[in-house]
């Protein structure tokens, strides 16, 4: 036995054994980060096995540099290799804890761009655990310190490094044979992040989304307008008609659109110790006036908040990695709602956003789609006291909005974004007057505290459009961005839900948000049909009487009959009113039972599959090759960016100058006097 661990020791000592040893310890750490920190999914021998040696291939390739160099170098660049890939790692352990997906170089560019305090929700996810991915590290160096590892200073023979680099190439090759023989199409087809990671590993899908990057930044250089046929030959074939009894139903009224953050389906109706956790968006809800749709889907990959924002405004899709706002929103043509709403009726535009203007780069952004106006951070009075998690307090930022929102010349188009729902759904012990659910998750269990406050905050702004006169002559959107608990969250949801457990059907279903539209001419019903946020623009362009025959969207009108209820999310899995797909399973959707699918559910479902598809490389190609700038709509004109300018002095004076030209503001039809007092509210810090 002490002959044995001497030849190990002596082995060890060589520079070939000290990157054996390296590679298996980096080996090791990482397939217990897929097993304990990811969802990856895995079934079947084949994906078992795949997950268990995918980070071989990448780590003889990367550690096998030091292997060309002697001596002391050669030792630390193995142990500077090894920090910086387990940075990597320990990053997509946090990245992935709060949003079920891997960082992309996308996301990495844009983090500086958008402000968006992830520094903050970083230290909320962290947990000690998880510097676990540096240990190996630590023991490496304390054994070369304490030489119990001796360092060799023999160079390692050329031919043997080229050999260990030539065989890390022919192991990633047959690893992506394998992966490619089990699950088609993988790097060609539009799948989850999650699947090239469970087959390839983690260091081969980042080599992946650079590739990708780069390439989707060479394919603008290369569009043509040729390439916007084969687009609307699609939308084309696709169109549905307007429904003639709402088409026009709405016309020439102010439109308002409430961002509700990270607002689940689910919260709507919902009880806590008896008590509704959004009393005033369930009144809203059930009203009379209101059409809501209980079958209504986010539709975000990476860009989240943004790829909501894309959708509702565009009826494009967001990218399937990072974000399309932070990555083309300043350089792309589009022909978004607010200037679409103001050529073809006359609609003056503003978003309010109580944070930086440059979160998602919408300073830039919105130059592009049109907005007259964009109110942030710098045009609110601001306190320590005022801001919570990602930016100011929503009762705050509603009170401090309507001194603009009164000075708007109608009819407006008026997106209001709120941020207390946000992750880490934090609210200070003044604002909390309601108890949170007893799940034993911490993300989780204050979720419902933040969004009874984000629904008083609504309530306050509801009885100020009663009282001001607005409601009588706006259609008020109510719709939610985004998951507020993501599906990391099993055993969590299946509480709220009073589940024991939760399949992927129920996780499905659980990520329903709400959409609703109020207007006085509007009968109130619940609306089944099947859809998501690429639909909201089509639906409120119709209601408001404008006309999208010519229009590139990829959303139909949820009013029409003719609407097919497809939903295509951004990992190619879809819902539509007979399937759920998740992944390999097939569930029934009114059901939720798993289905073994006969010859006509298969042609059946492979159409839809064809639909989904085409809808998202469509809607890529769009983006991607700023596909728009080709397109000539009819009475519609480009969008100059240098016409638009966010500066608070030049805005408000614009304001004032575009007030005394209309005279069509709320304040003009109030006889000049203010409406300011007649907003309330109940925020503590404001008393």
């Amino acid at each position: 036995m002490a002959g044995f661990f001497k030849r190990i020791r002596a082995g060890l000592n060589t520079t070939i054994g000290f990157y054996l040893l390296v590679v298996v310890l980096f080996w090791l750490k990482t397939y217990l980060t897929y097993r304990t920190d990811f969802t990856l999914g895995v079934s079947g021998g084949m994906q078992q096995f795949l997950l268990l040696v995918n980070p071989i291939p990448s780590a003889l390739l990367l550690f096998g540099i030091a292997l060309y160099f002697r001596g002391k170098l050669a030792y630390w660049l193995m142990l500077i290799i090894d920090f910086l890939q387990s940075t990597w790692i320990f990053a997509n352990i946090l990245y992935y804890r709060e949003f079920s997906d891997f960082l992309s170089l996308g996301i990495i560019k844009g983090t500086g761009n958008v402000q968006n305090n992830l520094g903050k929700s970083f230290l909320e996810i962290l947990r000690p655990g998880d510097f676990i991915v540096y240990l190996d590290i630590v023991i490496l160096i304390l054994l070369l310190l304490f030489k119990v590892i001796k360092i060799d200073k023999r160079p390692f023979k050329f031919r043997y490094a080229f050999s260990i680099t030539i065989l890390s190439f022919l192991l990633m090759f047959a690893e992506y044979s394998a992966a490619n023989a089990n699950r088609s199409g993988l790097l060609t087809r539009t799948f989850d992040n999650n699947y090239i990671v469970k087959y390839l590993g983690l260091n081969e899908y980042a080599a992946f989304n650079v590739y990708q990057t780069q390439k989707e930044s060479s394919t603008r250089s290369k569009a043509k307008a040729a390439d916007l046929k084969s687009v609307q030959s699609f939308i084309k074939k696709n169109q549905v008609s307007p429904n003639v009894s709402y088409f026009g139903k709405e016309k020439g009224k102010n439109v308002f659109i409430i961002h509700l953050e990270s607002f689940q389906q689910f919260l709507i109706d919902y009880k806590v110790d008896g008590k509704e956790v959004t009393p005033n968006i369930n009144k809203f809800y059930h009203n009379q006036h209101t059409i809501a749709f209980d079958n209504f889907y986010h539709q975000v990959a990476q860009g989240k908040t943004s790829d909501a924002e894309m959708m509702l405004e565009n009826s494009l899709y967001g990218l399937p990695q990072g974000s399309a706002m932070v990555s083309y929103g300043s350089s792309n043509t589009f022909q978004a709602a607010p200037s679409l709403l103001h050529q073809a009726g006359g609609y003056t535009s503003a978003a309010f956003h109580g944070d930086v203007p440059t979160f998602w780069n919408r300073n830039n952004t919105y130059k592009s789609w049109g907005y007259d106006y964009f109110f942030s951070d710098s045009y609110y009075k601001n306190k320590p006291n005022y801001n919570v998690g990602y930016g100011m307090k929503d009762k705050i930022f509603f009170d401090q909005t309507i001194p603009y929102l009164q000075q708007l010349p109608q009819p407006f188009y008026a997106k209001m974004i709120t941020l207390t729902n946000h992750y880490p759904y934090e609210l200070d012990k003044a604002n909390t007057d309601f108890p949170a659910t007893q799940t034993g998750d911490s993300t989780v269990d204050p979720y419902v505290q933040t969004a009874h406050y984000l629904d008083q905050a609504f309530g306050e702004f509801q009885q100020y459009l009663e009282k001001s006169g607005l409601a009588k002559n706006s259609v008020v959107v109510l719709y939610g961005d985004h998951y507020g608990i993501s599906n990391n969250h099993r055993p969590a949801i299946a509480k709220l839900l009073g589940k024991k457990s939760v399949n992927k059907y129920d996780l499905a279903q659980f990520q329903k948000v709400p959409f609703m539209i109020n207007g006085s001419n509007l009968d109130g019903h619940i609306d089944h049909i099947y859809g998501g946020e690429i639909d909201v623009l089509p639906t409120l362009l119709h209601l408001l009487g404008i006309k999208n025959d010519n229009t590139i969207q990829f959303g139909h009108d949820l009013l029409s009959s003719e609407n097919r209820q497809i939903v295509p999310f951004r990992n190619g899995d879809f819902v539509s009113s007979q399937f759920v797909k998740s992944g390999n399973t097939i569930y029934d959707s009114s059901t939720g039972k798993e289905l073994d699918l006969d010859n006509r559910q298969k042609k059946l479902l492979d159409e839809q599959q064809r639909f989904v598809n085409d809808s998202l490389s469509n809607s890529d190609k769009v983006v991607y090759g700023d596909l728009l700038r080709f397109h000539k709509l009819k009475g519609y004109q480009n969008v100059n960016k240098k016409d638009y300018d966010y500066t608070k002095k030049h805005a408000l004076k614009q304001l004032q100058q575009s007030d005394r030209k209309h005279q069509t503001s709320l304040v003009d039809q109030n006889g000049g006097k203010s409406t300011v007092p007649d907003f309330k509210t109940n925020a503590p810090e404001l008393k």
